[in-house]
């Protein structure tokens, strides 16, 4: 998870977009000749594309975008930490 990433992706794409690019790529995961080393590539990938649409979430309930991004962060370091 890297924070820089996910507000790039959260302020140069919509929601329905990042949406899409997830199930774009849990379908190439599923493919026959999809190796470890482009499993964790694109698993990283599916993480930040989900920070993203998370803090679209809390943008869209009024939460200021800074407060979104740093809010989420917490939220997972606080999850990994229990």
């Amino acid at each position: 998870m890297k924070l820089p990433v996910i507000k790039h992706f959260q302020k140069n794409n919509d929601k329905e977009k990042l949406e899409h690019a997830v199930e774009v790529l849990e379908s190439y995961t599923e493919h026959r000749s999809c190796s470890e080393t482009d499993m964790d590539v694109i698993g990283e990938l599916i993480t930040n594309i989900c920070g993203a649409i998370e803090v679209h979430n809390m943008v869209e309930q009024g939460v200021p975008e800074r407060d979104a991004a740093n809010n989420f962060v917490k939220k997972v370091m606080g999850s990994i930490d229990k």
